[in-house]
């Protein structure tokens, strides 16, 4: 288990007496993410059976969430995993082998060698989505299992069949054979509001069925290590064993899946985190139609935007995500977007910050064409790109650039000179300066010598000369696209 991210996924009261070593550090978020089995696509009947109220009673001034429970709760389940037995090598001379035999834990096979230890286990929650049997949960709860277990609040089992999971999003599907099983209805977490009332159904530290209530702290979080999913933040209480379960409105809509919590001791501290319903479905509906889920890509490197940037671009406010670099032949490339280019908006939806470019690209589909509101040169402008394919790697790699930077010896404290040709190759471009010496407001800005120069506020130079007649123009205001090593960023500085 890698800690850092504290993910509320495998038990840590179960995970600790399996040896799972779950222990918090400080401002932890402990994370398990290993990708599950995937198997054939499957077709889904119809969902959503519950019929819930149109609005949750009042109790002196507070929702009561009895008639919500009662509804819905027959669809959450509670999700018991038994993982995939690890190697282990014991000496029959050490003190572990006796601890092992006087206390009944299973001995590895065959100890002189080593064998298989004990099976790790851990707990979760899911909930039904369509009445033939197929369920939401967390990825990380089903990761590396060898057999999943389903109960619901009847005392029902079943063995449960990972059909998928997206480790990108952290959202999988399985499976269970029943039928008639009641569905959640699902809600739309874009209308969503800061404030409103929402609660969680179950199974903390083991404990099934239990519901916990707050409310909406914020949206479109970003946090990290993730890079699809703009979470939902509340202040409901979220414990190990909660992971894969649903956030339910005052409606008995489904709104989000409970999956992070933020915390310095691996319990709860007043801030969880659940997966938009609308980003786990459309990961669901992938996973039914193709075994896996598949993300777009846009094909370029974005930095972001900070106040003397965009003051050096000439926009009005710190906005949008700053392309630093587009890859040669890549969905970006063809739609004509370069270096220097703020990316705005797609199809309509503003991009705040560089965060949120790699969320509403990766969880379009592949080969969708969106709309792009840029700014070039002062002015916006519209590009069209028909998206591509991502990998494993990301959909947009995140350079953090930000600090500040500069253009000639009396105005910026650089000394530069033309690349030469085996530098233009070996960095691809045809232009550009290599920086002999950097002092004053360029060495203040991180400005290095051995960097590449390639452009001043997105105008390409080649020159000494060219440098200073842009540094001159850009009356202060100066962003450079610099090249380090296989790296390329913006630089903003400010010349006296």
């Amino acid at each position: 288990m890698k800690i850092k991210l504290s993910r509320t996924a495998l038990a840590a009261l179960t995970a600790t007496a399996f040896g799972l070593g779950a222990t918090a550090t400080t401002v932890d978020w402990m994370r398990h993410a290993e990708a599950a089995p995937q198997s054939k696509p499957v077709q889904i009947a119809q969902a959503a059976t519950i019929t819930a109220p149109t609005t949750a009673p009042l109790v002196a001034g507070l929702p009561d969430f009895s008639t919500l429970v009662e509804q819905t709760s027959p669809s959450v389940v509670n999700i018991s995993v038994i993982g995939k037995p690890s190697r282990v090598a014991v000496n029959p001379n050490d003190p572990m082998f006796e601890f092992f035999r006087r206390f009944g834990i299973p001995v590895p096979q065959n100890p002189q060698r080593g064998g298989e230890g004990p099976a790790p286990r851990g707990i979760g929650s899911g909930f039904v989505i369509s009445p033939d049997g197929y369920i939401l949960t967390n990825a990380h709860v089903v990761a590396d299992a060898a057999e999943v277990t389903v109960k619901f609040t009847d005392k029902r089992e079943y063995k449960a069949k990972v059909i998928g999971s997206d480790k990108r999003t952290d959202v999988a599907l399985i499976k269970i054979d029943a039928k008639n099983l009641p569905a959640v209805k699902l809600g739309n977490a874009d209308s969503t509001r800061v404030g409103e009332w929402v609660a969680a159904i179950g199974a903390p530290f083991g404990f099934e069925n239990t519901v916990t209530a707050g409310i909406v702290s914020a949206k479109s979080r970003a946090l990290p290590d993730e890079s699809l999913v703009p979470f939902i933040q509340t202040d409901v209480a979220i414990n190990p064993g909660n992971s894969g379960g649903p956030l339910f409105n005052l409606n008995g809509e489904v709104i989000g899946i409970n999956s992070q919590i933020y915390s310095r001791t691996g319990g709860f501290m007043g801030l969880s985190f659940a997966i938009p319903i609308d980003v786990a479905m459309r990961v669901a509906d992938q996973i039914k139609q193709f075994g896996r889920a598949k993300h777009a890509r846009l094909g370029v490197s974005i930095q972001p935007i900070t106040r003397e940037l965009a003051d050096s671009f000439g926009l009005d406010r710190a906005r949008g995500a700053l392309v630093a670099n587009v890859e040669q032949g890549g969905p970006a490339d063809k739609a004509g977007l370069q270096a220097g280019d703020v990316i705005l908006s797609v199809d309509g939806r503003a991009v705040s910050d560089s965060f949120d470019l790699p969320k509403v690209i990766g969880n379009l589909a592949p080969g969708k064409t969106v709309k792009m509101k840029v700014w070039r040169q002062g002015a916006e402008r519209d590009l069209s790109a028909t998206l591509g394919e991502q990998s494993d790697s990301e959909v947009a790699a995140l350079d953090e650039g930000g600090r500040d930077s500069g253009p000639i010896r009396d105005r910026l404290g650089l000394a530069v000179r033309p690349l030469t040709g085996a530098e233009s190759q070996q960095l691809g471009v045809n232009r550009g300066l290599i920086v002999a010496d950097a002092g004053g407001a360029a060495a203040q800005a991180g400005i290095q010598p051995g960097d590449a120069i390639l452009a001043v506020n997105g105008q390409p130079v080649g020159s000494a000369e060219e440098l200073a007649r842009l540094v001159e123009k850009a009356k202060g205001r100066i962003a450079l696209l610099i090249q380090r090593g296989d790296n390329r960023l913006f630089v903003p500085i400010r010349a006296g």
